[in-house]
């Protein structure tokens, strides 16, 4: 348990916790209809709502690569400024296990295309935390359904490593001490997008929840819920649904690991799928392993699938040539 004399909440930048009772908090949505993107009453992780997103095969609100349903903050991060975000995510027992990317958090990049600095997704049966420049992976865990996710970020935002970093919690440990990173991309702000977002290949249903996200300046006031209450009677993960073959093994420190796909598309603010519905929807919804950091190799992707959405792959790899971005080659559309 957290242990923190003397909470004092001044630093509190922006809550996304849904305690509004509907998705006003956010700055917009990228859904196919309004019951991709619930609030709910169960499960919760604090307080009385909590956002469940279901991704189903062919959702694709804003016509580029992938599925997904998100939704969009734009807090603005810039060059230099530094930040302590919490949230809580679960992923439904029968959450889908398969060999390709499944993204719930990412930090994007304003620019059109390519993938975003910093992001989380699940592929197979790990949670991975991936920073882009540098094609790393400095901390992943075995996924597991049915229960929540605290999860605590510590980032200063900068395009040089000798000024960024990130730090990570996870359900209430330290998992990745202080390390210097290229957080975000010369000349670009970052934004934030929360939901699913995953390849167009997967045929089964998503369902993730998230919940309590608040955004601050210490560590201290994201810590003002310091415990996170039982969502109910435990749920029976069950054996998870296998699409395209057996999860890929956890690997070790040798191993090398493909990259993602390439992010690639418009900024939410020029989507015209955006969903601008921010009303009240209530459902009642159903209720570690620390290998070392691994260095992606760089290269071509089996997956990777270049800007479909904002002028094609030509001008695509030429605007990430100039921003010294073009070895990121990785993953999907905004």
């Amino acid at each position: 348990m957290w242990m923190v004399p003397g909470l004092a909440l001044a630093g509190i930048v922006w809550r996304g916790d849904f305690e509004t009772g509907n998705r006003s908090q956010y700055s917009g949505e990228q859904m196919v209809s309004s019951d991709r993107l619930l609030v709910v009453t169960n499960p919760v992780a604090q307080g009385k709502y909590a956002l469940k997103v279901t991704v189903k095969q062919g959702d694709d609100p804003i016509n580029s690569s992938g599925n997904r349903n998100e939704l969009v903050y734009q807090g603005g991060e810039k060059e230099g400024s530094e930040y302590f975000y919490r949230w809580n995510v679960m992923f439904a027992p029968d959450f889908p296990s398969v060999d390709t990317w499944q993204l719930f958090t990412q930090w994007h990049h304003d620019g059109c295309c390519g993938s975003p600095p910093l992001e989380f997704y699940v592929r197979g049966e790990e949670i991975r935390m991936v920073l882009n420049d540098d094609n790393t992976i400095p901390w992943r865990t075995k996924l597991q359904r049915g229960v929540w996710h605290e999860f605590i970020l510590h980032v200063k935002w900068s395009s040089k490593a000798s000024t960024g970093f990130v730090e990570l919690w996870h359900n209430k440990e330290k998992v990745l001490q202080k390390r210097s990173a290229v957080t975000m991309y010369a000349g670009q702000g970052n934004y934030l997008k929360l939901g699913l977002y995953r390849s167009d290949t997967v045929k089964q249903v998503g369902v993730v929840y998230h919940d309590g996200f608040i955004q601050a300046t210490t560590l201290a006031d994201v810590l003002e819920t310091p415990t996170v209450p039982d969502a109910g009677t435990p749920v029976d993960a069950g054996t998870p649904t296998v699409d395209a073959g057996t999860p890929e093994p956890m690997p070790d420190a040798g191993e090398p690991v493909v990259p993602e796909p390439v992010d690639a598309g418009t900024p939410p603010q020029a989507d015209s799928g955006v969903v601008s519905d921010a009303g009240t929807s209530v459902d009642a919804g159903t209720g570690g392993l620390k290998p070392p950091v691994e260095e992606l190799p760089e290269g071509g992707d089996e997956e990777g699938a270049g800007c479909n959405s904002s002028g094609g792959s030509l001008a695509a790899v030429t605007l990430l040539g100039l921003l010294g971005l073009a070895r990121v080659r990785r993953r999907r559309s905004r």
